[in-house]
């Protein structure tokens, strides 16, 4: 509890509808209006990023004009191109087709990163903060907007199929991604397919793919979303050697459980940052020193 009460008050502070929204009876939280601010900040910064690298090797050969449709349409494909795929599949219309709020959001913010003069390229003063950012929105998305959707479904195989609630968070929260590399939306050029890189060598190692059905999965054992869950909650508990109660092991609360699972993400995507932008090698550089006097002293004592 000492680690995870923080996140805990931070989700409770973060799912508050925030003003000027509530004037017109809508319930966008604060939760919402950064991770919608995060996600087209990153992929303008990706765009600029493909954009500088076509330049420096090919020039402006096959560079399209900008176009803010474009760009829109690659966010909504981002955000809902998983739910577009499961939502079919479970026999749901997509939340983009019963409610146009979100997308009115997403839309707007939009517009107003795209026109902005410059933003700030990616750097590890700025990614490191943001990475615990991500840990909340990615630990929201996965544990409070995918599993209801297969655990509150009216069909009972569905609704208790553990198997259904691992496969929909993957594809959900990673077909959107999925299908804008596919088709090479943030490339400068014109769309065409490609491999994008989950299906390319070592892709299914990439923390995005894999902490989807890993932190839902979690989230199911500690709160007993489906009959499986409580069961195998039972059984690690029998092995772990931990008591039960009349009624066997009692469910996490769903905050407390989310919170773990946010805690989990926030250490695993800043640790991904802190690799990515190098930050490891200062400790990697000592570590060698320190083998190599290792392996000087015993060469000399040999």
């Amino acid at each position: 509890m000492f680690f995870v009460s923080p996140f805990v008050e931070v989700f409770r502070y973060a799912l508050q509808p925030i003003a000027p929204f509530t004037w017109f009876g809508l319930g966008i939280t604060t939760l919402d209006v950064v991770a919608t601010v995060r996600l087209c900040l990153i992929l303008r910064q990706i765009r600029e990023q493909l954009y500088k690298q076509h330049i420096s090797t090919n020039s402006s050969k096959g560079v399209e004009e900008k176009s803010f449709v474009k760009s829109l349409t690659t966010t909504l494909t981002v955000v809902y191109g998983g739910e577009a795929v499961t939502a079919p599949l479970l026999g749901l219309p997509p939340s983009f087709m019963t409610s146009g709020v979100y997308p009115g959001l997403y839309a707007t913010v939009q517009a107003i990163i795209e026109y902005l003069p410059t933003v700030p390229e990616p750097s590890a003063s700025l990614e490191l903060p943001l990475s615990v950012v991500d840990g909340f929105t990615r630990a929201f998305l996965l544990c409070n907007l995918i599993p209801p959707v297969v655990t509150n479904h009216t069909l009972p195989v569905i609704a208790t199929s553990p198997w259904t609630l691992l496969v929909s968070s993957l594809v959900t929260a990673n077909g959107g991604f999925f299908l804008t590399n596919l088709f090479s939306f943030l490339n400068p050029t014109p769309l065409a397919l490609q491999t994008p890189p989950e299906l390319q060598a070592y892709g299914w190692t990439t923390a995005d793919l894999w902490c989807a059905p890993v932190i839902t999965g979690l989230y199911a054992l500690l709160t007993h979303a489906q009959p499986f869950w409580a069961d195998a909650h039972s059984i690690i508990a029998q092995l772990l050697g931990g008591g039960q109660g009349a009624n066997g092991v009692e469910a996490v609360d769903p905050e407390v459980a989310r919170a773990v699972c946010a805690f989990l993400l926030a250490t695993l995507f800043t640790g991904r940052t802190a690799k990515n932008f190098g930050l490891w090698k200062p400790f990697e550089t000592a570590q060698t020193q320190v083998d190599g006097a290792n392996q000087k002293a015993k060469t000399k004592t040999q």
